[in-house]
């Protein structure tokens, strides 16, 4: 791991990576790597929870092992399967030979050549790198037995597999669990992290985050675009548009050679910004206008 020595050095480092990160956020990483403690960060989507675990891996020039969670995520998708398959043709090829040793078969059947590994037992591998990054992303969407079992892996950094035994990381892997907050995560999983939340930025660290991932923007399209997307967020809109689609519209304005917002050209790319037709209707005549109004006003000196 590069010397890490002060909060600065975090932001530093992620600024390299593209990432602009605010001293509350850098101090929370900072600890976590102090302390060897699990990141827990909630907000909404599109913010940048996910971003910071890959750029955090190539800051570090760590591995990044990502866990996505779903519905119905069980221990044995996150840890191991065993290959069914290549088992099925080892026993009907002993078989087919004639005279083979069950107990050696089934030790063989049972390791590692035909283990596969899922995302928490490569976490628990050693890698010449360095502990990995784990990415355990929207935890919300698992259920409850899911996040007790995950309560136990994360407290010994350790794995069992009836087959084999336990494996244990040899250095606990670098933990970021996120959630979008479509249900509440039990406390006690919380406890055992250092938590953060992750808000939509300001004016000014929108448009940090712009030059840094949409560098061939203008700096006045940057502003606009920026201005806009502020606006459209104090609007009631089922869901409203996080960093991650402000960096797409402005990409997609790029692609289109525009130069500066119009209601047109708003019109014509609101599926950059907005993800619910609801709420695209809401923009739909004079309402872009409006907004784009609105925002220029907020741009002009006071």
């Amino acid at each position: 791991m590069q010397d890490i020595e002060s909060i600065d050095d975090i932001q530093q480092l992620l600024a390299e990576e593209g990432y602009v990160c605010g001293r509350p956020l850098a101090t929370v990483v900072f600890l976590a790597l102090r302390l060897g403690r699990p990141i827990f960060l909630e907000g909404e989507a599109g913010v940048g929870k996910t971003e910071i675990a890959k750029a955090l891996s190539a800051a570090l020039g760590r591995s990044l092992i990502r866990l996505q969670c779903y519905e119905g995520l069980d221990a044995s998708s996150a840890v191991y399967e065993w290959n069914f398959a290549a088992q099925m043709v080892a026993i009907r090829t002993a078989e087919a030979s004639g005279g083979a040793d069950r107990t050696a078969l089934q030790e063989e059947l049972f390791g590692p050549d035909y283990l596969v590994e899922r995302p928490l037992l490569k976490a628990m591998r050693p890698d010449a790198a360095g502990a990995p990054v784990l990415l355990i992303d929207e935890l919300d969407r698992t259920d409850e037995p899911f996040e007790a079992f995950l309560l136990e892996a994360l407290s010994d950094f350790q794995v069992t597999i009836p087959e084999i035994g336990t494996i244990k990381a040899p250095e606990p892997p670098i933990v970021i669990v996120t959630s979008n907050r479509t249900r509440e995560v039990h406390d006690a999983l919380k406890r055992r992290c250092l938590y953060h939340w992750v808000d939509y930025p300001d004016f000014d660290r929108e448009m940090a985050i712009l030059r840094a991932r949409a560098p061939e923007a203008s700096e006045a399209l940057s502003r606009e675009v920026v201005a806009f997307v502020q606006r459209l967020r104090t609007e009631d809109l089922f869901k409203k548009p996080g960093v991650a689609e402000t960096i797409d519209w402005a990409k997609c304005l790029l692609a289109l050679d525009v130069l500066t917002l119009s209601p047109e050209v708003i019109a014509d790319t609101l599926g950059a910004v907005l993800k619910y037709q609801d709420d695209i209707a809401k923009l739909q005549g004079s309402e872009a206008k409006r907004l784009l109004d609105d925002a220029r006003a907020s741009l002009e000196p006071a």
